[in-house]
Parts: structure tokens; sequence; C-alpha cells
């Protein structure tokens, strides 16, 4: 016990002096003198693994990559970048190699015809075969696949019968008139489908009810009549009122406008009852202005002085439902009128007599003379089948067809010295025509774009300016293709379902149009900001015109059948 006791006791020195066994003897046994503890039977073992190859490994090589690292801070080597992972393995997830969310994809080649006759046969038999493999192997429903041999789209069609019937044929090229080619009809083809007999009977009854429908019910055009409001259409001296009056303190014979116009602040004049119904357009006399010409909605025009003691000229009855347009000619000895009966009159405005009429069959939304004298005879009518006609009044006979729009025709304006018009329809867009040409050069349309029932254009020739129902104003460049300009744009008022005119000032200050509520908005034309407002009327206020020998003379008229004067 005590050699034991030494051996494993680590807390003397080494110096110390070591026990020698004793001898044991026969009489007396030998006996330790010191306690024998529990610690001292239990042997002390040390359970850390020697790790000290791993530290020196480690210390000697570069630290291990993270596959998710973005960044490298060295140039390692490829038995670093290709080493395999290490680490404790994600239960669930999968560790084979993705480049995309559903897997991973690589680059292969294969004929597009191919891919697609594989596509088709999976989609229709459930079956394709596998891409990934050279042998025959298939991927999807392997059972129907292998019982029908694996055919594809293309192979397995069975003949229809009726397929084995002759073709007529005729491959030779230089018969223009008689080739065929692969369009040849089958020999015993039968070209008219008739119906069966017992059938024919309400076929027929059926054909006659669809004409009788479609057969527009003959109606007799309107007696023509006038009615003069005045004692005589000439002045003291003889001369007519057509002529602008010399005595009203404006110089007409001025080929310039007012260089400065104002703003109007009063009600000058006002027209009760002008109409029995809404006013849908007025017009004023060419070049001049000192007339005005209204067309109601209740089938009749009438023309106003705007001078001296403005009295109501003339009144020219002749259609039997409302009227929607009118157009002077270019000297404004006659005019059109354009109603929802679907006729277009020409009118002679000073004896009201009716020149001619045309049914056009179609309701004419729009009707514009030819502003050049030497094509003074022609006129354009824009309808709701999506054509403009061109027809001359001497002969009543249509000369041209543009056929181009998908919508009805709102409006059509003369640009480019008449040389050219632009059109716009209820298809939002705006197309540019030359003149007698019937196709448009030029169509400008955007998904951005609203309808534009109301143009016109600017004194200088140079803007058109559009009425847009997405209730704002928008400005195209003439000359510049009708670019449209984006950042001049006039808001505020509220015209979304209303064709309310549009129209400058002399000087090109001031822009101004009505609105549904029945005010009338003026713009500042350079800054694009009102300078004024004010209610106009009791309904819409759809039509304005500003003077254009006034500073500051303003006409209106609305859907309450009154017209008023504004200074």
């Amino acid at each position: 016990l005590v050699s034991y006791e030494a051996s494993s006791d680590e807390g003397e020195p080494d110096s110390a002096p070591q026990a020698q066994p004793l001898q044991q003897q026969p009489s007396q046994p030998s006996l330790s003198t010191r306690p024998v503890t529990h610690s001292s039977l239990v042997p002390k073992l040390d359970l850390t693994p020697d790790v000290s190859g791993i530290e020196q490994a480690t210390r000697d090589s570069r630290p291990a990559l993270d596959p998710t690292c973005k960044e490298l801070a060295y140039n390692p080597k490829a038995d670093e970048l290709f080493a395999p992972v290490l680490g404790p393995q994600v239960p669930g997830k999968s560790t084979a190699p993705k480049n995309t969310l559903t897997g991973f994809v690589e680059p292969s080649h294969m004929n597009d015809f191919h891919f697609e006759t594989q596509r088709r046969t999976f989609h229709s038999y459930g079956y394709a075969a596998d891409p990934s493999i050279d042998a025959d192997s298939m991927v999807g429903n392997t059972a129907r696949g292998a019982a029908s041999g694996a055919v594809t789209v293309f192979e397995g069609v069975k003949k229809r019968p009726g397929d084995n019937r002759k073709r007529r044929t005729n491959n030779d090229p230089a018969d223009i008139e008689g080739y065929l080619g692969p369009w040849g009809k089958f020999v015993d083809e039968a070209l008219v489908a008739a119906p069966p007999e017992e059938d024919r009977e309400y076929m027929q009854e059926y054909l006659a009810k669809k004409a009788k429908n479609k057969r527009r019910p003959e109606e007799t055009p309107v007696e023509e009549k006038t009615t003069m409001h005045v004692p005589a259409m000439a002045d003291y001296q003889g001369r007519s009122l057509l002529e602008p009056p010399r005595d009203a303190g404006v110089n007409f014979r001025s080929d310039e406008g007012p260089r400065k116009c104002f703003l109007p602040k009063r009600q000058l004049h006002e027209w009760v009852k002008a109409h029995d119904r809404g006013v849908a357009a007025i017009r004023l006399f060419p070049r001049t202005g000192h007339l005005l010409l209204s067309a109601g909605m209740d089938s009749k025009l009438k023309l106003f002085e705007l001078y001296k003691e403005r009295r109501l000229l003339r009144t020219y009855s002749g259609h039997r439902q409302a009227v929607r347009d009118a157009c002077f000619s270019h000297d404004g000895s006659q005019f059109l009128s354009a109603s929802y009966d679907r006729y277009v009159k020409l009118w002679d405005t000073e004896t009201g007599k009716c020149v001619d009429r045309w049914d056009l069959g179609h309701v004419p939304y729009c009707v514009k003379f030819n502003p050049d004298p030497d094509k003074a005879n022609f006129f354009l009518a824009g309808c709701n089948n999506k054509k403009i006609i061109c027809m001359d009044t001497r002969t009543g006979e249509v000369t041209q067809e543009y056929d181009r729009h998908l919508g009805s025709v709102n409006t059509i304006t003369f640009i480019d010295d008449n040389k050219r018009f632009v059109s716009t329809s209820d298809d939002k867009s705006l197309r540019m025509w030359e003149w007698d040409i019937p196709v448009d050069y030029n169509n400008v349309s955007d998904p951005s774009m609203h309808s534009m029932p109301a143009v016109t254009l600017s004194p200088n020739g140079k803007w058109l300016v559009c009425q847009s129902l997405d209730n704002q104003i928008v400005v195209f460049n003439v000359h510049k293709g009708m670019k449209q300009m984006k950042k001049k744009c006039f808001k505020g008022h509220m015209a979304a379902g209303y064709a309310c005119s549009i129209d400058f000032s002399p000087d090109m200050k001031f822009l101004m149009s009505g609105d549904g509520d029945g005010k009338l908005f003026i713009w500042d034309w350079k800054k694009q900001r009102i300078v004024t407002r004010w209610k106009a009327h009791d309904g819409p206020c759809v039509s304005s015109a500003w003077l254009p020998y006034e500073t500051s003379k303003v006409v209106t008229s609305g859907w309450d059948g009154t017209i008023r004067l504004w200074d």
C-alpha cells in the first residue's frame, strides 16, 4: 500500500526518498501508519482528445470558404473553390446545386421542331421523350407511351373519312387565270349550301322580316322656309346687311385685329330664348364677325346682328330634327347646315333660299367648307359611319371618301394654308390628311389620349388646340408633325361629356372655353393659368367666340337657349 500510494501521489517532490518495500516477517506483519482515502484509490483520466496535429494543419492552411460568400479577399486555389461543403446537414434540405427557384437549369441544344413536338405530345398524350439521356426513355405516363409505341402527335394522326377525295389540280404557273396550286377544291365539292326543303319556308320568312327591319322608312324632306324679321335686308343706302357696318366704330377694312386684348367684365346684351331649345353651335361671319349664325336644337337656324341694334335678322327652317353644325362659305354668302335627320342643306344667307340638299344616309356630325376660294364649291362632312365625304355643291356628287377612322368623326379643321386638314374621332385619334388623298399621312394616337370633340386653330396657324374629354385642353404643334406639347395644358374646367368649343383672343393672349356647369373660363396662353371665370349660362356653355375686331367682346351660347354678349 505504501508503494502504490507513493507512485500515485503527485503532490510530493521528485527529490523525496522513495519508500522501500519491507520484508515480511512471518512472526509480525507490517502496517502503514498513513490513513487510506477514497481519492487515492480512483485513477485520474484525461478525456480531451489529442488535437495537436489538427491545430498544426490549420495553422499551415488557409481558412475554409463559405459557400454563400459573395466576395473574396484573396485569390483561392481551384482545390479550395471546389472543395466539398463540410458541416452539419439541415434535415429536409436538398444539397443539389440550384441556379433558379425551382432547380438547376443548364443550356441544351435541341431543335425547335423536336422540342415543340415533345411538348405537344406531353400535353395531349401525357408522355414525352426524356431529353436528359440519349437512351429511348420517357417521362410522364410511360405505360401509355409503351402501349402506343411512343408515337408523337404528328405521327399518331389518323386519316379522316373523306381525305382520299381527289382535288382539282393545276400547278402550271404560266396559267394565270386557272392556276390552283395547293388551294384546289375537291372534285365533288358542292359550292352552294342550300337549306333543307322543310326549312326553306322559315328561311324566306326570316329574310323578309330582316329586310323589312333594315329598310329605313322613306321620309319626305321638310319644306324649307325662311322668315325675315326686319323690314329689309339692306340699310337706307341700299347696302346689304351682309356688308360690315361703317358707323359701328370699328375699322373692318383693316387686315389686322387689335394688338392688345382685355378681359370682359360685364354682360352687354342678351337674346332671351333665341331658340326654343338649346343652342348647339354659333358661327361668326367670316373675317369681320359682325353677324352671328346660331344652330338650334329646335331644328332652326337664326342670323343675328352683333352691332348697332343687335336685331334678329332671319330665321331658316327646313330640318326635321335638331341641327348639329353649321358653316359659312369663305365669303359668307352661303352656309351649310347639318342635322340629325341625315340631311346637309345649302342656304343663301341673304335671301334665305335653300339652294340644295343632300341625303347622306348617315348623321353628319360636322361640316366644313374648303376655305380656299379656288375650291369654294367643295365641302367635307364627317359622319357617324366613320367616314369623311367630300361633295361638290355644283354637281351634288361625292368626289372623295376618307375612310380610315374607327369611330364617328367629330371635327374637321384645315391647316397649312388650307392644303391639309385634321380630323378627330371617337376612336381617340387625330389624323392628318392631304386634300383629295384618301390616306392619312399622320396618325396621332396614344393610350393616354381621350376623345376630342372640339378643335380650333390658333390665329398664327402654329397651334392646334383640342378639348379633351378628361377635363383638360391639350395643344399640338402643327409645324412639328402634330407633336403634343405635354407641358402646355389647360385645366380647371369640367367639360367631360360636352363638346365645348374653344377660341383665342385676336392677340393670342387669352384662351377661353365653356364647361358643363355653364361657366366661361379664360386662361392666360403663356402661363396656362386661369385669369377669370364666371357663370355665363344656366345650362352647359357649349359655344363661345371672341369677336375678331374687338378687344374684349365675347359671345356665348348654351343649352338654356340664350345667347349673350359680354364686354
